[in-house]
């Protein structure tokens, strides 16, 4: 991944096509040691694409992949709407049980 954002920055930076030098440029400011044989890959991948229309097509990509969330929103905001409403407000939770007290083990920090 640390290849890829640096071949982006070389784009970013006005170089269409940066080679493994650039990438390895942008990686050392970032005190970040590149692996060769990742970096090779990674400019081969991309060598001749447009990173734009890349980047697009994985938005594109990524708009299909679910992203949970819970769902729990609908009831939490169904409850302030109900108690405006007058009605019964809910049972309160049980209260928490008391705090155990510390035993000591015999090896106390604190002779």
């Amino acid at each position: 991944m640390k290849h890829v954002a640096a071949y982006m920055l070389c784009v970013l930076g006005g170089n269409a096509s940066p080679d493994a030098a650039a990438v390895k440029k942008v990686l050392a400011a970032g005190g970040v040691e590149a692996d060769d044989e990742a970096l090779t890959k990674v400019i081969e991948s991309l060598k001749g694409k447009s990173i734009n229309d890349l980047v697009e097509a994985g938005t594109k990509k990524m708009a299909s992949v679910p992203s949970g969330g819970g769902g729990g929103g609908a009831a939490a905001a169904a409850a302030p709407a109900a108690a405006a409403k007058g009605a019964a407000p809910a049972k309160a939770a049980k209260a928490a049980p008391p705090p155990e007290e510390e035993e000591d083990m015999g090896f106390s920090l604190f002779d």
